[in-house]
């Protein structure tokens, strides 16, 4: 599951080994492997059921996932030893399908806390106040966000398109090394899409690397993967490019599922 794309003298960023978690006692990820390198961009596809949100958020420590066996590396640290917020800094983020309100907590507020935590957690100097504020202006006119929803209480009263905007803005922030994108699509008009999959393009350094969960294909017009994955219970039952995406769009899962269950 490793390619050629983007790898020369590159490190393994992610490492999956065949891993087994289960929900409420209930096995949904069974013996999955695979590998992300820096730079590279894999999507996960698969039909409602088979475990691709349970894979992010296992990988981004969510309460109620047990890992039961095999083990996950992130940056070469074992990713289970490490907390939530250890995930985060070391540079794992997630855009959620259904992005959470908080009332009462404004966005800026929200990030700056974000950002510092994260400074902080590197060794760095927090940024002073005019320093934030040119940063997250600058990041917010690019996604065409505005100056309004930055003091709203975060994702209070957005409409879907606004949250993927405003999470998008979080990892522009953060510049994480791997995002995990499930569905970031869904809820987007064209318009919308464009504009969030440019800022996640907009990241792209050769060494961060993305995971991309969705159902559909649409996203890929603006975001190239180097690998496209079907999942299908509870792991990867077939690997290909971009082409696969457009087979599965045009066929659905089910001689794909059929297939591997011969």
């Amino acid at each position: 599951m490793n390619g050629n794309r983007r790898m020369t003298n590159k490190k393994p960023l992610l490492e999956i080994k065949n891993l087994s978690a289960s929900v409420a006692g209930k096995e949904i990820i069974k013996n999955l492997s695979l590998t992300i390198f820096e730079g590279q961009t894999h999507v996960i596809m698969g039909p409602n059921g088979a475990g691709k949100s349970t894979l992010s958020h296992v990988l981004t420590g969510k309460p109620g996932y047990e890992v039961t066996s095999g083990s996950i590396t992130f940056k070469g640290k074992n990713l289970l030893d490490l907390s939530i917020d250890e995930r985060a800094n070391e540079g794992l983020f997630l855009i959620m399908q259904y992005p959470v309100e908080i009332p009462g907590v404004s966005f800026m507020t929200f990030l700056k806390y974000a950002l510092n935590a994260k400074r902080k957690y590197l060794g760095l100097d927090e940024l002073s106040a005019p320093e934030f504020i040119k940063l997250v202006q600058t990041q917010a006119q690019k996604l065409a966000i505005d100056k309004e929803m930055l003091g709203r209480a975060v994702n209070v009263g957005f409409s879907g398109g606004e949250k993927k905007r405003m999470e998008t803005l979080q990892m522009a922030l953060l510049k994480p090394a791997l995002s995990i994108l499930d569905e970031a699509d869904s809820g987007l008009d064209i318009d919308a899409l464009k504009v969030v999959s440019k800022g996640i393009n907009d990241l792209d350094d050769g060494k961060r690397a993305l995971l991309i969960i969705t159902h559909h294909q649409d996203l890929l017009e603006y975001i190239k993967p180097d690998f496209v994955h079907v999942f299908a219970g509870g792991r990867i039952i077939k690997t290909g490019d971009k082409n696969l995406a457009l087979e599965l769009e045009a066929k659905g899962y089910t001689d794909f599922i059929k297939e591997a269950q011969c």
